[in-house]
């Protein structure tokens, strides 16, 4: 589609008036962002001097947690706001209009970062927040359906200065030639896809498109399932989706937004993204970190981290918690010397009210502590009460001899009046209180409860459970014999599929005493925390997870509050689910839904018309996204003979040094098997050589994909294959190893 600097100059106009138009829009552009900029710098100053003021002296104060002093809650949280505010507008500075709106009835609306009120109250924003019901059109008006908008204008920046602009007319006076790609600002989006990458992902809030949008914009209430094939914007889409979630949604920025990513180094890729639209009331883990203080420690074999990431452990983890819960029986304490004993009824009692209403086991141990206390302090007021009547009942026959023997000597015959429940002695509640005071003191006490309910470690429970053969399959009735023999093989320390099991059984063994209220989120407080309970979950490669970890995700967010994104094509771990009913269904049932991704932005027409048989290879059920742009640039195909294996990482090296020259200012990766990849490392130095599995989410200028047969011939292999030939944003190379490989 034509990108023109305004709507109303014909394709006759001279060079000069349209160079005249073009500086002129920029410069009218340049004006208001000069203003916004401007309004910006006095926002901030009013934001600084609110809090820099004490906070308001009210009545209702309570004690704040941490060293802020005493502050109301109402308080606290308008402070929260104006510092989230503030960190909005900061990180605004650059990029902060890049698109205009010109409505039929000339209205004229600029699109932002963030939101830039007027000095005057009344008036219209100096720029609408992109994620504002009124900047939607920005990201869906097309010619045919222009949704009252005669023009919209892209607007490029570089700091604070306007650098150029792309309108497009939607009112019919364009060709409207982007329909027909399903593309919304293809001048603005083309350019941007056509910049060299920087090793880091940048923001698309300029540039999202009508099915990424719809994405972003979609209800949060229930999990949302995204499937989108190589380049189609998966993790733009979910990134910018927190951003607008927290925006329309701001409850949810009290507890956080959990983004849970496949690696450390995907999670450095876009680390800057979140920040850059202003928010920050994010965590990022992966799958491997999500659990404080506990990392890997060994690799493991598929087979077995196949086999420990089944549905089935769920259930597994919750019966081996239950089975340390002890059985009833009579329980003895001695007291100054004294025994106290619960026979095993009361004690089955004392179990039985300990664990209703679904605690944990060590919250279930703190209840059944109180219990017996209450229980033992029953037992001894009923002890005392019984001694005590058997020495009134003596104290009685006494008296009643000394009153005979008085009334034969006296005619008057004189009596004490005297009865047994006259004689002090009798336990009050302030007697009852001290006594079990004493108790829960006494060392005798604590020993007996411990040996009765010892507290259980959950990482030495769970090496118990992996290591014993018998106890496993006890518990674990539907694995195989060899399977079971194949799990306590294993070594003790942690392997990547024993994060999720432990997961779940701190959760089944839980805390002795009940966690208190979550508090203010804080990034630092939320991930140190395995119970803290977030507003919404961000999963990105979803299709790799386990459906163990699915569970460790719901644990997080027991809302169901998720947006998962990925490629079922793209699946790489051992898991044997090859579509998404198969791979979240066993933990989410039928209560998520999917939305699709059908448009690559990212790899070139060129690569994609190779991934064909890649993916009918590797099994798949889904077609390839369409690639809606091409580099100009085919793939190249070389190939090193299989008997010179020097030859191998000097032809590497030679490709990436040719490829650095060519995309100068850009990047270069090298994807390659496992075999191969200490050989390439040594020979290619400063650009990164990873195994499918390490690249995927990245994205390169150019990418060398090293011995493609050796990729294939991996374990779901043709999957990783699909991965890495569709890296590359430019130029694709193979290098294959001796007779031209098949997948070449």
């Amino acid at each position: 589609m034509p990108v023109q600097p305004s709507p109303s100059l014909p394709d006759t106009t001279p060079p000069d008036r349209v160079r005249d138009v073009a500086t002129h829009a920029v410069a009218e552009e340049q004006q208001h962002l000069d203003a916004a900029l401007a309004r910006r710098a006095e926002l901030l100053a009013e934001l600084d001097a609110q809090l820099a003021a004490p906070a308001d002296d009210v009545a209702d104060r309570v004690p704040a947690a941490g060293p802020v002093g005493a502050e109301t809650v109402v308080e606290r949280a308008r402070r929260a706001g104006l510092r989230r505010r503030r960190t909005e507008l900061e990180r605004a500075g650059s990029g902060l209009v890049f698109g205009r709106l010109d409505t039929v009835e000339g209205v004229t609306r600029r699109v932002g970062r963030v939101g830039i009120a007027a000095p005057d109250g009344d008036a219209d924003p100096l720029v609408l927040d992109w994620r504002a019901d009124g900047a939607r059109a920005f990201y869906t008006a097309t010619a045919r359906e222009p949704q009252g908008l005669a023009r919209r204008r892209h607007v490029r920046t570089t700091g604070e200065r306007v650098t150029g602009v792309d309108d497009e007319p939607l009112d019919g006076s364009g060709s409207g030639a982007g329909d027909e790609d399903g593309l919304v600002g293809e001048g603005a989006l083309l350019a941007a896809l056509s910049e060299r990458r920087t090793g880091r992902m940048g923001t698309a809030v300029a540039t999202l498109q009508v099915e990424q949008d719809a994405i972003v914009r979609a209800p949060a209430e229930q999990t949302l399932v995204v499937q989108g094939g190589p380049g189609t914007g998966k993790t733009v889409v979910a990134l910018h989706r927190v951003a607008y979630l927290l925006f329309t949604h701001p409850h949810l920025a009290e507890r956080g937004v959990l983004l849970l990513g496949p690696s450390s180094r995907f999670l450095e890729y876009v680390a800057q993204v979140l920040p850059a639209l202003g928010e920050t009331a994010v965590v990022s883990a992966t799958c491997d970190t999500l659990v404080p203080g506990v990392a890997p420690e060994r690799d493991e074999g598929r087979d077995v981290a196949e086999i420990k990431g089944r549905a089935l452990w769920h259930d597994v983890v919750a019966r081996y918690a239950d089975a340390l819960v002890p059985d009833a029986r009579d329980l003895t304490v001695r007291l100054d010397g004294e025994p106290l004993t619960l026979d095993a009824a009361r004690v089955a009692e004392v179990l039985r009210a300990a664990r209703a209403g679904g605690r944990s086991v060590l919250a279930a141990r703190g209840r059944a502590v109180d219990l017996l206390l209450d229980a033992l302090v029953d037992e001894a007021a009923a002890r005392h009460a019984e001694l005590l009547a058997r020495v009134e009942e003596g104290f009685e026959d006494v008296l009643g001899k000394l009153d005979a023997g008085l009334a034969a000597r006296d005619d008057r015959a004189p009596t004490t009046g005297a009865r047994g429940s006259d004689v002090d002695g009798e336990l009050t509640e302030d007697d009852l209180d001290r006594l079990r005071d004493d108790l829960a003191r006494d060392a005798g006490f604590a020993a007996a409860v411990d040996a009765w309910w010892p507290v259980v470690d959950a990482r030495a429970a769970l090496a118990d459970l992996l290591g014993d053969a018998a106890l496993l399959a006890r518990h674990a009735p539907d694995l195989t014999a060899a399977e079971v023999r194949r799990v306590t093989s294993e070594p003790a320390s942690l392997a990547p599929s024993d994060v999720p099991l432990l997961d779940a059984l701190a959760d089944a063994l839980g805390a002795a005493d009940a966690p208190g209220e979550q508090g203010e989120f804080l990034a630092q407080r939320a991930a140190a925390r395995r119970d803290w309970v977030y507003g919404h979950v961000v999963v990105d490669e979803a299709q790799e997870l386990s459906p163990l970890q699915w569970h460790m995700v719901l644990r997080r967010c027991p809302t169901r509050s998720v947006t998962a994104v990925g490629d079922v094509d793209q699946t790489e771990a051992p898991h044997r689910h090859t579509d998404w009913a198969d791979a979240v269904g066993p933990v989410l049932g039928d209560r998520w839904r999917r939305a699709d991704l059908t448009i690559c932005y990212r790899t070139p027409r060129e690569v994609m018309a190779l991934v064909g048989p890649v993916l009918r290879a590797a099994g798949s059920r889904n077609d390839p996204p369409r690639a809606v742009r091409d580099a100009g640039v085919e793939p190249r195909d070389v190939v090193v003979p299989g008997g010179a294996p020097g030859r191998l990482g000097e032809t590497v090296a030679a490709e990436v040094a040719r490829l650095a020259a060519r995309y100068d200012g850009g990047t270069v990766g090298v994807v390659a098997p496992l075999a191969r990849l200490a050989a390439l490392r040594a020979a290619v130095r400063d650009v990164p050589v990873l195994v499918t599995s390490e690249a995927k989410g990245l994205e390169w200028d150019a990418v060398v994909v090293v011995d493609p047969d050796g990729v294939a011939a991996e374990p779901r292999g043709w999957n990783g294959l699909y991965v890495a030939m569709t890296r590359c944003t430019q130029e694709l190379v193979r290098v294959a190893v001796g007779e031209r490989a098949r997948s070449a």
